[in-house]
């Protein structure tokens, strides 16, 4: 048994770091399917090795046995079997050295030791999959609150940054969102042509990004899963998450320099002009923080 529970650890193991390496390759159009993968990967090694289990302790229940249901007609039909045998022989009974009478009974009492037998495997077996869900209770339990240990690691960097944060609402707009709160902190004109009319801040900052990726194929075409006017229609006019690609076209586009602070204290630049007299937008990277995934909130400078 000592020899399977370590194999098993270390199935679950190298479960673990491939489930881990395939969600960090997953982009935003395959983390669903990436995350079901997973998801059915560790359900499977769960039934594996609850088999396993259950072979090492001889419970093991074979595909080819009979279900409840199966052997419950099984036992009524071997009754009515032998009911109609002893009642169609009755001429010939006499014949016979054992009554049918014992008969019924050898038979009935041979059909309660099956049903008994099956209660029992069942049985076992349901304590078996009790055993492993408690156990998989208590493995989540003692897991690390991943959400609060990024939360306490952004606050301490942001410390050393001198920022605060301003909560954006978590949405498919909160990069834009956030990125628009930084331009009115820095005084940076929302619309850089005179006569737009007035919109909702995020949607200008949409439309931008969006410009500037048809206007620029060339340098983001490359990085495209799906054909341009389907990623430039996304970016202009869905709720479709934004990401590096459209951070790079809003540093260009508004001519600043863009960092995202990230777990851990690292900073992602991306340089939309140089020289001094170039401003700086700060924002802040969630990847457990919130419910829908990843998320952006503003960060702007202490006074």
């Amino acid at each position: 048994m000592e020899e399977l529970q370590a194999r098993h650890r270390k199935e679950q193991k190298d479960l673990q770091s491939r489930v881990t390496q395939k969600k960090k390759q997953a982009s935003k159009k395959t983390r669903k399917a990436v995350n079901d993968e997973c998801e059915q990967l560790e359900r499977d090694l769960k039934d594996k090795q609850a088999r396993e289990v259950a072979e090492l302790n001889g419970n093991a229940i074979t595909d080819n046995e009979p279900s409840a249901e199966e052997l419950e007609k099984l036992t009524l039909q071997v009754d009515d079997d032998s009911s109609t045998e002893a009642n169609g022989t009755s001429a010939g009974a006499s014949s016979t050295t054992k009554p049918a009478g014992s008969e019924e009974t050898a038979s009935a009492a041979g059909a309660g030791k099956k049903r008994n037998r099956q209660k029992d495997r069942l049985a076992r077996r349901a304590a078996e999959q009790e055993e492993i869900a408690r156990q998989a209770v208590e493995e989540a339990a003692n897991l690390p609150d991943m959400k609060e240990q990024e939360r306490m690691r952004m606050l301490e960097s942001m410390k050393e940054h001198r920022l605060i944060e301003k909560e954006i609402r978590a949405d498919g707009h909160c990069l834009y969102s956030a990125f628009a709160d930084q331009l009115e902190q820095l005084d940076i004109p929302l619309d850089s042509e005179p006569g737009d009319k007035p919109t909702i801040a995020y949607k200008t900052v949409r439309a931008k990004a969006a410009d500037y990726i048809q206007s620029h194929q060339d340098d983001f075409v490359p990085f495209l899963e799906e054909s341009l006017p389907e990623y430039v229609h996304k970016v202009r006019d869905t709720g479709e998450w934004g990401g590096q690609l459209e951070l790079m076209a809003l540093a260009k586009t508004y001519s600043t320099n863009i960092n995202v602070l990230q777990d851990f204290g690292r900073v992602e630049k991306f340089e939309g002009a140089t020289g001094k007299e170039v401003k700086t937008v700060w924002l802040g990277y969630y990847k457990h923080g919130f419910g829908l995934g990843e998320h952006y909130n503003s960060l702007r400078k202490t006074p």
